[in-house]
């Protein structure tokens, strides 16, 4: 059990100890707060929790990288694609690919992660997967051609009908592809307000 103390006043056991208590249900939700006020002071002992056999850890772990990437994890975070547990590997693509959470500086190479994700939402044999890689595909859609292939192949010929909305989404005549249009456009023209 975490000590009573302020939590700007954290060591790196306390730490351990918020990772480890990610697997305990009760206190998980208290643990992942904690993890993410204290940001990239937590990354040592997040990082080491990216290899715990639970995977509630895992997975907690990746949702603290997802707003605090930090460089050094990407090893960790890429082994984890092969884990298993659906979830984990989701999250920890999510952490990978995902733009709109980080809070720190370092984000990993797109053209690193965008080819895996692409990957795993043809292949993976989740379809929670499938679903968390098209969502995080979608804002790349019009920098991207491979992303727009991926998307659309899993738009006409995805098994699961949730993941098939979800690629059509951000696939030509999709809702969130209209506006990611519109805002690329006005990024291009040099216009940076954004429209309601």
């Amino acid at each position: 059990m975490l000590p009573q103390t302020n939590e700007n006043h954290l060591g790196m056991e306390d730490y351990r100890h918020l990772v480890e208590d990610l697997s305990v249900k009760h206190r998980a939700k208290q643990s992942l707060r904690l993890l993410m006020a204290a940001g990239s002071l937590a990354t040592p002992a997040v990082r080491e929790g990216l290899h715990h056999p639970d995977p509630a850890v895992r997975i907690g772990c990746c949702q603290v990288l997802d707003h605090f990437m930090d460089e050094s994890a990407l090893p960790e975070l890429l082994e984890n694609l092969h884990h298993k547990n659906e979830m984990v590997r989701a999250w920890a693509m999510h952490a990978l690919a995902c733009d709109r959470c980080k809070e720190g500086a370092c984000r990993p190479g797109e053209d690193q992660v965008i080819p895996i994700a692409a990957e795993m939402l043809i292949h993976d044999e989740s379809r929670r997967v499938r679903q968390m890689a098209a969502g995080v595909l979608g804002p790349s859609v019009h920098r991207r051609p491979d992303v727009q292939w991926a998307l659309e192949y899993a738009r006409d010929h995805d098994p699961h009908p949730v993941v098939r909305k979800i690629a059509g989404w951000y696939t030509p005549g999709g809702p969130i592809y209209k506006r990611l249009t519109l805002k690329s456009s006005r990024v291009r023209s040099g216009v940076t307000s954004v429209l309601p």
